[in-house]
């Protein structure tokens, strides 16, 4: 079945929306057919560039890492027969630089794909992970268990509580979002208006605990992390992330064509079978999930999720089940290096990523806009 969504509705969101077609499960049009080769060599390379990103990441900071240094602690790791480095050398590269640089691309692509799910749920184009309020209901959960005097308060408590609470307060945030979405019903106006009452109420509490409760070197440390950094990735963490965000990016996969319906509104993706409410709730979830175990980690990062969406879809096209892929590599390879880019542009010091993402975030984005030509 072919849908038309009437002028003006993709515009916004997927300038060819006129040219495919929405949700069907069977053949493919022929002329994404014809595309399916190019799609994959596109694909292929962009997984070439995310491994050359992470090897290059590994190597990149105020200590001197060379290729060999770096074959040889994965060599050793892997029980080849490698000489090992010195203890020092190998500490740096397998407990803090791989760990660093794996969670800069597992984080990149989560949030990409979130943004790229909301965009469509909302046919919003300027939709983002932190849409729904998670990102500041994890800031209130990171600072109440920093500065408050709990069992685990405190940052010398280490990352653990932080991030427990950071999960806690971004679930809790979630909560009260669809608390108020029952009564008023999932569409996507009241998704976004919700979403931004949510998240300022949120971002309120964690200026008034901050305020309140925090002396300067820990206000100091916690708006360091409030503005996003990969400093604190370890192993464990990583783990959690390895495993969160490819069952999230699966989940939204598999809702390719319901995404493709509901970004022609709810009307016409009802009109093609798709379950509107309960699909709705479901990548609600998933994007939730999502932003909140990498909120939780690593800190509120913007910019993300709102350009690389856009940006990918002027390679790979509108059509999701090619979308969400490209998305996930392309915010995988865009975040591996801006956190590079943040460990070396004021070495020795370094400076949150989510600055270096805001900074390069805002001329990339008015470059998409001014191409659509909406500027």
């Amino acid at each position: 079945m072919s849908a038309d969504p009437g002028p003006g509705v993709m515009d916004l969101l997927v300038p060819a929306a006129r040219e495919v077609r929405v949700g069907a499960p069977s053949a493919p049009p022929r002329a994404a057919r014809s595309g399916t080769p190019a799609r994959v060599g596109l694909f292929l390379t962009g997984v070439l560039v995310l491994v050359a990103s992470v090897a290059a990441g590994t190597r990149i900071g105020s200590a001197d890492v060379g290729w060999t240094d770096l074959g040889r602690v994965l060599g050793a790791r892997l029980g080849l027969a490698t000489e090992p480095l010195p203890p020092l050398l190998d500490s740096l590269v397998w407990d803090l630089r791989l760990p660093r640089v794996l969670m800069a691309a597992l984080v990149g692509a989560a949030l990409a794909v979130c943004g790229t799910v909301l965009q469509a749920v909302t046919r919003n184009a300027l939709a983002d992970p932190y849409l729904l309020g998670v990102s500041s209901g994890a800031s209130v959960g990171a600072v109440t268990v920093a500065v408050l005097p709990l069992p685990l308060s405190g940052l010398g408590a280490g990352t653990l509580g932080i991030t427990g609470g950071a999960l806690l307060g971004a679930l809790l945030s979630f909560g009260l979002l669809l608390a108020l979405l029952h009564r008023t019903g999932l569409d996507s106006v009241r998704i976004v208006l919700t979403g931004v009452v949510v998240g300022q109420l949120f971002t309120a509490l964690t200026s008034l605990v901050l305020m309140a409760s925090a002396d300067a070197d820990t206000t100091r440390a916690l708006t360091h992390w409030l503005l996003g950094s990969m400093a604190p990735a370890r192993w464990d963490a990583v783990a959690v992330c390895a495993v969160v965000t490819p069952l999230g990016l699966a989940a939204a996969w598999l809702c390719a064509n319901a995404l493709d319906g509901l970004a022609f509104g709810a009307d016409t993706a009802a009109s093609l079978g798709i379950a509107v409410r309960r699909t709705r709730m479901l990548l609600l979830v998933v994007t939730a999930v999502l932003t909140s175990v990498a909120v939780a980690t690593v800190g509120a990062i913007g910019f993300v999720g709102l350009i690389v969406p856009h940006g990918v879809r002027l390679l790979a096209g509108p059509l999701h089940r090619v979308l969400l892929p490209h998305a996930a590599l392309a915010g995988a390879v865009f975040l591996v290096w801006t956190d590079a880019l943040a460990r070396v542009a004021f070495a020795p010091r370094e400076i949150p990523v989510g600055v270096i993402t805001a900074l390069l975030g805002v001329p990339l984005f008015l470059l998409v806009l001014r191409r659509r030509g909406e500027l």
